[in-house]
């Protein structure tokens, strides 16, 4: 049974509202409805989201841009009139359509488990949404959100591990920018080893998980140059980028060989001139490919000057931890671009992919009986 407190836990009606995206395709296929509501079994909790993030994997699974069928940039696919379902479209081969996306969770524990922690009843919380089932040590990893269903609804279920207690006066809209994005940018930080007084290049800075990265960066004192285009240069210096590099403009031209570390989550045509910006025994970095995922390189780049690319998906241990004492510490600063209600999800995804914000979108749900 589930341990269900006074209050409103005790209230809790047999069905919630939910975005449910029935398959691949457009914003036809995000479907909002009344679902079954979720119950926590053992060794789960059960939150009622407050705010949810809006992240380029969403759209992306939505489309099936995972597919190795794809070649296109996630901008070109949005665009594209998908006939027939992706098979292998998801993070982990097939997508378990129908499914409720939703990677960032800001919410309130309302309900627990058999043996899960009742303590954490009426807090408020992130949910970790990358999860590793056979621990720390296994590369193998789960998603909320593309394996299971996630926080695009009035409730979520999680494993009670997966939710962290954040005592802090940021608004439940600023905390659920945070766990996709800046747990990404962390992760990739973190692997790579940045050191303070190192030199990193963030491509696409104005974004969700650039944003994130530069400011983690700086918090580790690194030089960061952040390339982006000159209308959203002033916001990216507001927020720590030392230098600005026009992303329309020749990269090497503007950089040399002068980077310890890249971190490129943009990849496409510019991945080589991205590549030629390291210095000797630099590392690349990646955890995405919006601007394309096959890329050309030359491998005398790579193997002449000692390079190391690294890729990032599973998030390492000390990574979710991290986040919630930065933002416990006030080290770290919340970019939300806006808020839409939860209804609104394909307007709030259609000016998420005009590219015009710095940070990120949240979307609230409605209040529960709303």
């Amino acid at each position: 049974m589930s341990a269900i407190p006074p209050g409103e836990g005790a209230n809790l009606p047999a069905t919630m509202k939910a975005v449910v995206t029935i398959g691949n395709g457009g914003y036809d296929k995000l479907v909002y409805r009344d679902v079954e509501m979720p119950l926590p079994r053992t060794g789960e909790v059960l939150v009622r989201v407050l705010a949810a993030g809006i992240n380029n994997t969403e759209i992306n699974t939505r489309l099936g841009w995972y597919s190795a069928s794809v070649t296109e940039s996630t901008a070109d696919v949005a665009g594209i009139a998908i006939e027939a379902a992706r098979p292998d479209g998801g993070w982990n081969a097939k997508t378990p359509f129908p499914l409720i996306q939703g990677t960032d969770c800001c919410g309130i524990v309302i309900a627990c488990g058999p043996t899960a922690n009742t303590g954490l009843i009426g807090r408020r919380v992130l949910v970790r949404p990358c999860m590793r089932p056979h621990g720390f040590g296994s590369p193998e990893n789960i998603w909320m959100a593309s394996d299971f269903d996630g926080a695009f609804a009035q409730f979520v279920r999680v494993p009670e591990k997966e939710v962290f207690a954040v005592e802090c006066g940021w608004s439940d809209a600023e905390l659920a920018t945070i766990p996709c994005a800046y747990g990404t940018a962390e992760n990739m930080l973190h692997r790579a080893g940045l050191r303070a007084g190192q030199h990193v290049l963030v491509t696409g800075a104005s974004g969700g998980v650039g944003s994130a990265t530069l400011q983690l960066a700086k918090r580790r004192g690194a030089y960061v140059t952040a390339v982006t285009t000159p209308a959203k240069a002033d916001q990216l210096r507001a927020i720590g980028a030392d230098r600005i590099l026009d992303r329309d403009a020749d990269l090497v031209a503007q950089a040399g060989e002068s980077m310890d570390l890249v971190v490129d989550n943009v990849a496409g045509p510019a991945f080589g001139s991205v590549l030629r910006t390291l210095k000797r025994g630099g590392r690349y970095v990646s955890s995405g490919a919006i601007a394309g995922p096959v890329v050309t390189l030359d491998m005398r780049d790579f193997y002449l000057r000692d390079l190391t690319l690294i890729g990032c998906t599973a998030w390492d241990e000390p990574v979710f931890p991290n986040l919630v004492t930065y933002i416990e510490r006030g080290e770290i600063r919340p970019l939300l671009a806006g808020t839409f209600p939860l209804a609104e999800i394909a307007r709030a995804q259609s000016v998420f992919l005009e590219k015009k914000h710095v940070g990120n979108f949240v979307l609230i749900p409605p209040p529960v009986g709303g």
